[in-house]
């Protein structure tokens, strides 16, 4: 238990701890007069340390807004600046403090200087800083205008005249007043007694002296003009003489919209004389009641009724049970028999002239011993020319007899409460009721003790000692800030009020009451104490009125569109309400949702374990509207991921009496389904289709184009594909990563492809792939797969869609042969010994880069003599004399031949083999056959193309013919000698000549050193450049092989 009370008193001092400063100034702007006397209040709550706090004034005048100049301070003498410090000094600025945490500002006399903005100042005295330390308000400091004036005068007046005075009262403020008006009536060495009065609410009102009179009519105040008022007293008395005023206020209303009197200002008066009309007296004496009790009070008035009083001479005697106690004199000195003398020394009786014609008794404390009659009598005394008093007229009033009763010590003590439940921050009340009510005069102490909800002891919580102060206990310092407690001024009932109720307050109240005397020796004796009746009150919270908008919708969105989250509160219990909004997301795989963001009473944020997983911290985004009951929270940058059911739980959060937050309610929203979705695809590649033949070493360029994409910021991989006739699957050839990376298929890597390939994007979305010195095998099928790859919110890439291209059908052809070699048949008879050309002329070819293998045959009869004619293949023999190959490399010669040939090539397109020292096995039918070799893309030699000539009849005449029969023999010579004059078969002898000539010489050149012929055969002399532009030139030299 005593741990219990150890926790719950720990609680208590850290809902004190937690308590936040908070000072308060009279709210403002004040407008006050010149020359007034100005007080502004200042408080300060939910501090720490002493009781009594320290407070500091400054101003910040009009003309410089932003310095602050220091006026007072209750702790630092040297606070005040110079303008300040001789008014201080002089005490015409002070600080008054009420109470140790309130205080007010005194200006005894307002300045037009004194204008501007208060800041009242509390230097802290927490164990950290936490609240407001300072607060402000403005005065504001306008000229007196008020103006009050009656014509002073002397006026004597008869006993029963009328009496009228007239007051002028105006005023000239630019600011919104009110004006009072009051007739006051003063006489020497007495307070002034107010006759009429009119308020600034306008309503007409008398004072205790003239009530009566105002009542019946005899006194008047009426308004006559636009500042005059007018007072008029019919049937004047004795008692009306004396002077008369005016005094008039001018009043404002403060932002608190209480009214203040900004300055108050008095006529001169008029001095009144009335004659009394006669002299008649009477008297009277007045009690409170007629049963006290012992020590209890008691007072006697005895009240003098006459005309002029002041200028008459009474005395006054007062008597109990017939015996003088006391007498007054016209000099109002008293004068006590021996008994009352002594209680009078002690301070229990007072014998006293309370005015001109009110006389008191007072006994302080009432014994047994003075039940009686008590009665006062009151004499005229006339004073002689020799100062002397003569006894006249004497009266008294009838006897007041009073009962003095025991103190009974037998009482009983009951607790009781109109409201045994309250709720949190409201009022209420515990009366501790004391039967018999003994006044409030008898000493009895009332302790009030409490037992917090939930533990078995009481502690005293606050005692109200017999001598009328408070003492409070020393556990629940807390109760002390929010109560109040209080004695009936009938009867020692004690009431005490708790304020701004809260849970420390729930629990068991009891009061005890304890009955004491007093000693004559000043000792006290408790005579008898008494427990009440056990008093449970219970302190509830508000009832909540929470309500979270249950309705529900679906969101459909792309993903990196921002998901909006709406939680409205429709009601709430208080305007001070604050809430917690816990926001979940319930995906169909989950069981429960699973919190992703809560944000507390206080605005602090707590991220939830969704949000740490799955990564949501930098995408969350949190939002408080203005008025307070909407929270948004948006989902930035939305992933596919995030689609699920959406909710918020709102916790209601009020502040305690304590300054303790604490959980009234709780409520779920409606749910709203989010889903979010990949952007549509709307990859679109061209599907054209297309059909390309080309030659070998030609260029191809195939396009691959993206007329639509999904999102200008996707990024794209190219792939291309070959699809090959005899091939069961595509080959993949190259492909174009999304970072623009190249790398190539299996195709390009294992085959010569690679360097031939050559990959451009002339503009966004257009792909071309150029292949270099197209080759037969790379005919094939293209197209291209493009790939559309995305961002997602997570900053990763994925692929959304991939679309294919239409076919390139790509056919390869080697170049179409053209290759045309001379077929013209011809005849040549040469002399035996004498060599004889064959020529090979080609007429066309296929490309300018062809190289040509050239082989020549002869074509003779199997059987052996006769003339060499036409046949079929079965009849003739081919034999091949010699073969030159493409890259100028010479066969074996043939082995009649071998040693007697010699090879030309005169031109790129005219080969010429001539046979040297013809033989008559030499005659028959001789052609050339040409092989077209052209290169393919590698590099690689082959035959394109084969021509075989026309054929050339060779004739070989023996040396031994005569020239007829040469002649004859030849048709082109016969034509030629016996139809062409003779000087041009001269011209053609010298032509053999010179030719024989060149032939000679070009034999010598042939010859190696020392005069060796070169073995042509094995070795044949080349002069051939490949490089020349010139088609190379071979000459075979005859030779012998030994």
């Amino acid at each position: 238990m005593r741990c219990l009370l150890q926790e719950l008193t720990s609680l208590l001092l850290l809902g004190m701890a937690l308590a936040q400063r908070r000072v308060t100034v009279q709210e403002g702007p004040l407008y006050r007069t010149e020359g007034s006397h100005i007080t502004i209040w200042c408080k300060v709550s939910g501090y720490q340390g002493p009781s009594e706090q320290n407070f500091q004034w400054s101003i910040y005048l009009p003309s410089a807004p932003e310095r602050e100049v220091q006026i007072i301070s209750t702790m630092d003498p040297s606070f005040p600046y110079a303008i300040y410090t001789q008014r201080v000094r002089s005490g015409e600025i002070y600080v008054e403090r009420v109470q140790g945490d309130s205080a007010l500002l005194h200006i005894m006399k307002l300045q037009d200087r004194d204008a501007g903005e208060y800041e009242c100042h509390t230097p802290t005295t927490d164990e950290r800083y936490f609240g407001s330390y300072s607060a402000k308000m403005k005065l504001m400091v306008i000229p007196d205008s008020l103006r009050v004036t009656s014509l002073p005068q002397t006026l004597n007046k008869v006993e029963r005249d009328s009496l009228e005075l007239k007051c002028e009262v105006s005023k000239s403020t630019a600011q919104h007043s009110h004006l009072s008006i009051s007739w006051y009536r003063q006489k020497v060495g007495e307070p002034p007694v107010e006759v009429i009065s009119l308020s600034r609410d306008f309503v007409l009102r008398a004072g205790s002296t003239y009530a009566q009179r105002q009542a019946t009519g005899d006194v008047r105040l009426d308004k006559v003009g636009e500042t005059t008022s007018k007072l008029t007293v019919y049937n004047l008395q004795p008692s009306d003489q004396g002077e008369f005023y005016c005094e008039a206020a001018e009043w404002i209303q403060d932002p608190d919209k209480s009214w203040y009197a900004m300055t108050r200002k008095r006529s001169e008066g008029t001095t009144i004389n009335i004659q009394a009309t006669d002299k008649e007296f009477s008297v009277r004496l007045e009690t409170e009641k007629r049963t006290y009790t012992v020590g209890e009070p008691v007072e006697f008035r005895c009240i003098l009724e006459a005309q002029n009083i002041p200028e008459r001479y009474f005395s006054i005697s007062w008597a109990f049970n017939s015996s003088l106690i006391a007498s007054l004199g016209p000099n109002a000195v008293p004068v006590l028999n021996s008994d009352f003398a002594q209680r009078e020394a002690l301070g229990q009786l007072k014998v006293a002239k309370e005015s001109d014609n009110v006389f008191v008794l007072k006994i302080y404390r009432l014994r047994l011993e003075d039940s009686g009659k008590y009665n006062c009598r009151v004499t005229e005394r006339e004073k002689t020319v020799t100062g002397d008093f003569i006894d006249k007229e004497s009266k008294r009033p009838k006897n007041t007899p009073i009962t003095v009763l025991p103190l009974k010590a037998g009482f009983a003590v009951t607790a009781i409460s109109r409201t045994p439940g309250v709720t949190y921050n409201e009022s209420f009340d515990l009366q501790c009721i004391i039967k018999p009510h003994y006044p409030s005069w008898v000493p009895v102490s009332v302790t009030w003790r409490f037992q917090p909800a939930g533990s078995t002891e009481f502690h005293d919580l606050v005692t109200f000692t017999r001598d009328g102060g408070v003492q409070w206990g020393d556990r629940y310092t807390g109760f002390r800030t929010r109560t109040a407690i209080e004695k009936a001024e009938s009867s020692n009932n004690v009431r005490l009020s708790i304020s701004r109720a809260s849970d420390t307050e729930a629990g068991k109240y009891q009061c005890v009451a304890e009955l004491w005397r007093k000693n004559y020796n000043s000792s006290w004796t408790r005579l008898a104490d008494r427990t009440s009746n056990l008093l449970e009150i219970r302190v509830l919270r508000p009832v909540t009125k929470l309500q979270v908008s249950k309705s529900k919708r679906s969101i459909t969105l792309v993903e990196n569109r921002p998901i909006p989250l709406n939680c409205s509160v429709k009601s709430q219990t208080s305007p001070d309400s604050h809430f917690a909004v816990l926001w979940y997301v319930h995906k169909p795989s989950d069981a429960d949702g699973k919190l992703i963001l809560k944000t507390t009473h206080s605005s602090a944020f707590e991220y939830g374990t969704y949000a740490e997983e799955e990564g949501l911290r930098g995408r969350l985004q949190f939002e408080r509207s203005s008025s307070g009951g909407l929270f948004s929270l948006t989902v930035q940058r939305a992933e596919v991921s995030d689609s699920g059911s959406y909710y918020c739980h709102v916790e209601e959060w009020l502040l305690s009496p304590n300054h303790a937050w604490y959980k009234l309610a709780e409520e779920v929203s409606g749910r709203t389904e989010v889903t979010v979705k990949q952007p549509d695809n709307r990859l679109q590649v061209s599907q054209t289709q297309k059909n390309l033949t080309v030659l070998e070493n030609e260029w191809v360029t195939l396009e691959c184009a993206v007329t639509n994409r999904t999102s200008p910021a996707s990024q794209l991989s190219v792939e291309w594909y070959v699809w090959k006739s005899g091939h069961p699957e595509k080959e993949a050839v190259a492909r174009l990563s999304r970072q623009a990376t190249l790398q190539y298929g299996d195709l390009a890597t294992l085959s010569d492809l690679k360097g031939r390939l050559h990959l451009e994007s002339p503009s966004p979305g257009l792909y071309l792939l150029t292949l270099q010195n197209m080759m037969v095998q790379d005919s094939g099928a293209y197209d291209c797969r493009v790939e559309e790859w995305l961002l997602n919110p997570s900053n990763q890439w994925y692929k959304r869609a991939e679309d294919l291209s239409g076919l390139t059908t790509v056919t390869v052809k080697q170049p179409d042969p053209t290759l045309q070699v001379d077929t013209t048949i011809s005849n040549l008879t040469v002399l035996e010994k004498e060599p004889f050309p064959l020529d090979c002329s080609i007429l066309s070819r296929s490309s300018q880069e062809s190289r040509f293998a050239v082989t020549w045959y002869n074509l003779r009869m199997k059987e052996g003599g006769g003339q060499v004619s036409r046949g079929t293949e079965e009849e003739e023999e081919r034999e091949a004399l010699l073969s030159v190959g493409l890259d100028a490399m010479f066969g074996q010669e043939a082995g009649r031949f071998e040693g007697r040939l010699r090879f030309q090539r005169l031109s790129s397109v005219l080969y010429r083999l001539t046979v040297l020292q013809a033989g008559a096995a030499d005659a028959g039918n001789y052609s050339c056959r040409v092989e077209e070799w052209l290169p393919d893309p590698k590099g690689v030699w082959y035959r394109l193309a084969e021509e075989e000539s026309g054929t050339v009849t060779i004739h070989v005449q023996d040396t031994g013919s005569t020239l007829q029969s040469i002649i004859c023999s030849n048709d082109a010579l016969f034509y030629f000698v016996f139809f062409y004059p003779f000087p041009i078969f001269g011209i053609l002898i010298i032509t053999i000549l010179l030719v024989r000539f060149k032939s000679r010489n070009s034999s010598k050149n042939s010859e190696g050193k020392n005069g060796v012929p070169l073995l042509w055969i094995k070795e044949p002399h080349l002069n051939y450049s490949p490089t020349c532009l010139e088609p190379p030139v071979l000459s075979i030299h005859p030779g012998t092989i030994d």
